[in-house]
C-alpha cells in the first residue's frame, strides 16, 4: 500500500530566516509573520482533507503543523528524520559571515560541490538520503485514499524529494528552493514511483529565505 498524495510543506518564517542566518537544527521558533503564514497555508491545505500529519520535531515545523492539526483534528506525528540539515557550529552565522570565515567551504557550496556543514554536521547527500528514507516510510504507511502532509524544512525537503523521486544528483539544482510555508505535492505514478503535481505551491513567487543555497 502507498499513500494517494504526499504534501511536503515547509515551515513558516523565523527571525533567523529574515536575518539570513543559517538555522540547521537550531530550534528557532516562528516569528509573527511565520505564524500568520502557517495559519493561511493550513486553511488551504485543510481543503485537501488530509488524513495524516507528520512533522519534524523542531519547533518551527511543529508549530506550522499545529495550525493544520487545529483545523483538521489530526494528531501530529513527529519524526526526527524530517529535520533540516545538521550544520553543527555554523548555526547562527549569516551567509556573509560564513563566506568570510570559511571562504573555501562557501565556494564549494555555491558550486554545488560536496561539503560537510560545520565541523561535524551533515552533507547535502546525507540529509537527502535521510529525508528520502523518511518519506518512503511515511508513504508506505498510507493507502490510496490518504492525503499525507509532512511539515518540514526547505533544504532537506528539496534534496530529499529528489532522491525519493530517483532524480540524479546532477539535476538537483534544477529544483528551486521552497518559500516559507509553500509545499510540494507528490502523486503516485503508474510505474510504482512518484511524480510532482506541484512544486513550491501556495503563493505567488517570492524570495526564498533559507539555509538552502539553491535560492
Amino acid at each position: 500500500m502507498t499513500a494517494g498524495r504526499l504534501i511536503v510543506w515547509r515551515h513558516g518564517r523565523t527571525e533567523w530566516n529574515l536575518q539570513d542566518k543559517i538555522q540547521g537544527q537550531a530550534d528557532i521558533p516562528l516569528d509573527d509573520v511565520g505564524i500568520s503564514q502557517a495559519r493561511a497555508a493550513a486553511a488551504r491545505l485543510a481543503s485537501l482533507a488530509p488524513t495524516r500529519l507528520f512533522a519534524s520535531d523542531l519547533q518551527r515545523a511543529a508549530a506550522t503543523a499545529a495550525e493544520l492539526a487545529a483545523l483538521t483534528g489530526l494528531k501530529v506525528e513527529y519524526d526526527e528524520a524530517l529535520r533540516e540539515i545538521d550544520v553543527d557550529d555554523w548555526a547562527g552565522m549569516t551567509m556573509a559571515e560564513l563566506a568570510a570565515i570559511h571562504p573555501e567551504a562557501a565556494a564549494r557550496i555555491r558550486a554545488g560541490e560536496p561539503q560537510r556543514r560545520g565541523t561535524a554536521g551533515e552533507t547535502v547527500e546525507e540529509v537527502a538520503l535521510r529525508f528520502s528514507a523518511a518519506l518512503e516510510r511515511i508513504a508506505d504507511q498510507g493507502g490510496s485514499a490518504d492525503t499525507v502532509v509532512v511539515a518540514t524544512h526547505g533544504l532537506a525537503a528539496r534534496v530529499g524529494i529528489c532522491v525519493f523521486l530517483g532524480i540524479p544528483q546532477d539535476h538537483w539544482p534544477a529544483f528551486g528552493g521552497l518559500s516559507n510555508c509553500n509545499w510540494v505535492s507528490l502523486l503516485p505514478s503508474r510505474n510504482h514511483r512518484w511524480r510532482i503535481e506541484e512544486w513550491n505551491a501556495g503563493s505567488l513567487p517570492e524570495p526564498v529565505m533559507s539555509d538552502d543555497p539553491q535560492r
